[in-house]
């Protein structure tokens, strides 16, 4: 995990407990351990959440299926509600649902700012501190 990545997480960890949830990055995903981990689970007794987490400075994020099939299967075994949780550079969090994202040709899959800011969830939604009507 680089840097940046590390503390992105860390970041949204803090944003998750000031909004009382418990949250935990999973320091074994990225590839040390053969189970499905996403990087961050958390919950408040209400919503239980799994978050594979990913930044960029550029407009686009792709994501390997391999990281997106183990965060569906991770959260299905966990009874979480999976989410890619994207952070462009100098804007807000987004959180996207796994059915939202892109396939690309190489059977990966890809989200662009424009796909995050209209399909996915401000942090207030995701937590269930605020419901807006996407159309």
């Amino acid at each position: 995990m680089n840097k940046k990545g590390s503390r992105v997480e860390r970041e949204l960890v803090k944003m998750l407990w000031d909004a009382d949830c418990a949250a935990m990055r999973a320091p074994a995903s990225g590839g040390a351990t053969k189970k499905p981990l996403p990087d961050i689970i958390a919950g408040n007794g209400k919503i239980y959440l799994a978050i594979e987490v990913k930044s960029s400075s550029a407009d686009q994020i792709y994501i390997d299926s391999e990281k997106i099939s183990g965060l569906i299967e991770f959260s299905k075994i966990f009874g979480a509600e999976p989410f890619l949780g994207a952070k462009f550079k100098n804007k807000k969090w987004r959180f996207v649902r796994i059915d939202d994202l892109s396939k690309t040709r190489g059977e990966n899959f890809k989200v662009d700012v424009d796909l995050a800011f209209s399909k996915g969830l401000e942090f207030d939604e995701l937590i269930g501190r605020d419901k807006q009507v996407k159309f």
